[in-house]
């Protein structure tokens, strides 16, 4: 297993950086070393990664993460229940990256994962924290459409829950004037039905919530 480790640290080297990586994802592939991984404390080295400013390193880092949280969905289905907080705060600084293409990546795999089927019960939990509500209603104000569509994907399951605790319908209410501002002001793609319709529903709730 320490040889898990060295692979992951080699992200640090420029030279071996893109050959680690390689066989980094290759052990992934088998639960056993991903687990081991993940409840290491290496893996809280890709959160740097991801930022490094080599772009191909960075890139690279990204896919290995990727594959760690998606290769095996008993493995993080497990993680994720015994290290949820921990991670999501690390996650919550990369979607407050001053970086553009970390916040763009970040929010882009957040709004796939949480939506996957397998992600069900992390994704319920997630949706009823104010802390992330807020993330996504500043995210909608990004300057990237591509960032602000993402971000609606997720704020969207916030507003659509039908058991929302107090504390969110708080927070939209509070916010109402400025999201409803938003989401009229939310660009989609021409011909994009799916979320103009999406997005006229989440309208809707918000004007109905008391």
């Amino acid at each position: 297993m320490e040889l898990l480790d060295f692979l992951v640290g080699c992200y640090k080297n420029l030279d071996i950086a893109l050959n680690c990586g390689n066989m980094l994802r290759e052990c992934i592939k088998y639960p056993t070393l991903a687990k081991y991984i993940l409840e290491s404390g290496s893996f809280e080295l890709f959160f740097e990664y991801v930022e490094l400013p080599n772009f191909d390193i960075a890139s690279d880092a990204l896919n290995t993460f990727k594959d760690l949280l998606t290769k095996h969905e008993t493995v993080v289905a497990e993680f994720l229940a015994s290290h949820y907080d921990q991670f999501f705060e690390l996650y919550s600084r990369l979607l407050s990256s001053t970086n553009y293409v970390t916040r763009r990546q970040a929010m882009k795999f957040l709004s796939e994962f949480l939506l996957e089927a397998p992600n069900s019960q992390i994704m319920k939990r997630y949706i009823v924290e104010v802390r992330f509500l807020n993330i996504m209603i500043n995210l909608l104000k990004d300057s990237s459409k591509n960032i602000r569509i993402c971000a609606f994907h997720v704020f969207k399951v916030f507003v659509a829950n039908p058991n929302k605790p107090r504390c969110i319908i708080e927070a939209l209410l509070d916010n109402r004037r400025e999201l409803l501002k938003l989401l009229h002001n939310l660009p989609t793609s021409k011909g994009d039905d799916e979320v103009e319709e999406e997005k006229d529903l989440i309208i809707q709730q918000i004007q109905k919530l008391a």
